[in-house]
């Protein structure tokens, strides 16, 4: 990812309305090819700006199809308007995903998404979203525990609402289906839990999902730390990130870089945890010995 690519990044998370969708494809960006001179000398457009267009451009045939079914069909209320997406969405496109999508890094990215029409639950929740928002209806992402799904309708407005799994299709659910879900990642259900994902929260998530990804190949370290380097960009990230991004930076070679990263975030747990501060400086100070 350029410099140029990460400030447009950082810019567009501080937005007032921030898009998790664009912050996504931004964040894709990392696996776009460097752009290459064109036939007559001028370079070609560059990589990012060739790969927000297209897949722009897959998302509104996506949602000129959801309004042509809108039309025809005219559905009468939350639930209708969910099964039309379904058909449309989980049917006709076959946006889904399998246990084996967990396992792929592709699975994380949302050009890949588009393109392949298989993802984590978050990357289909995004695109069931995005589509809807250009439809003219109105899709939330619902951050469960562990599956995030969507809410056609409006909760937390005090409208009328069903939710469904992007992930298995766009199969509705009920309320014994999402405590299920829910349980099934360790919690308990809570009402609270169907309020609709905050846009940051929702790209956190995603390179969340990047960074586990990446922690469980220690041959993909540079894509945890970009993960890492990314969610670091998001005005609120907690901030044990920072000791993260030191680690992998000694881990891919940057002794120095790391160290001084190190010593920064020692100096935030001086004054609440100074024993875990001085465990953090000693570790500085061994990356440096490995300069020697």
């Amino acid at each position: 990812m350029t410099e140029q690519s990460r400030a447009r990044f950082r810019t567009e998370a501080r937005a007032e309305h921030p898009d998790p969708v664009l912050l996504c494809l931004l964040a894709a960006a990392e696996h776009v090819p460097e752009p290459v001179p064109g036939p007559d000398g001028p370079e070609e457009p560059p990589a990012v700006d060739a790969l927000l267009a297209a897949c722009e451009a897959a998302l509104a045939r996506h949602a000129a199809a959801v309004r042509t079914a809108v039309a025809e069909r005219a559905p009468a209320g939350p639930e209708e308007t969910a099964a039309l997406l379904a058909a449309v969405l989980g049917g006709r496109e076959r946006f889904h995903g399998q246990q084996s999508d967990y396992r792929r890094l592709e699975s994380s990215l949302l050009p890949e998404v588009l393109r392949r029409r298989r993802g984590l639950p978050i990357m289909l929740a995004l695109v069931w979203t995005a589509v809807g928002r250009r439809a003219g209806l109105t899709v939330h992402a619902i951050a469960l525990p562990g599956h995030v799904v969507v809410a056609v309708g409006g909760p937390g407005e005090g409208e009328e609402y069903v939710l469904a799994d992007p992930f298995h299709g766009g199969r509705l659910l009920d309320l014994d289906d999402t405590t299920e879900l829910v349980r099934a990642a360790g919690h308990e259900f809570t009402p609270e839990m169907l309020t609709p994902a905050q846009p940051l929260d929702l790209v956190l998530r995603v390179l969340g999902n990047i960074r586990a990804w990446a922690a469980d190949r220690p041959e993909h370290a540079r894509t945890q730390l970009w993960a890492t380097e990314l969610a670091l960009l998001l005005p609120r990230h907690p901030a044990q990130l920072r000791l993260e991004r030191a680690e992998l930076l000694v881990r891919t070679g940057d002794f120095l870089g790391g160290a001084e990263e190190m010593d920064g975030y020692a100096e935030i747990l001086d004054a609440f945890d100074p024993d875990t501060a001085a465990k953090v400086r000693q570790d500085a100070r061994a990356a440096r010995h490995r300069l020697n």
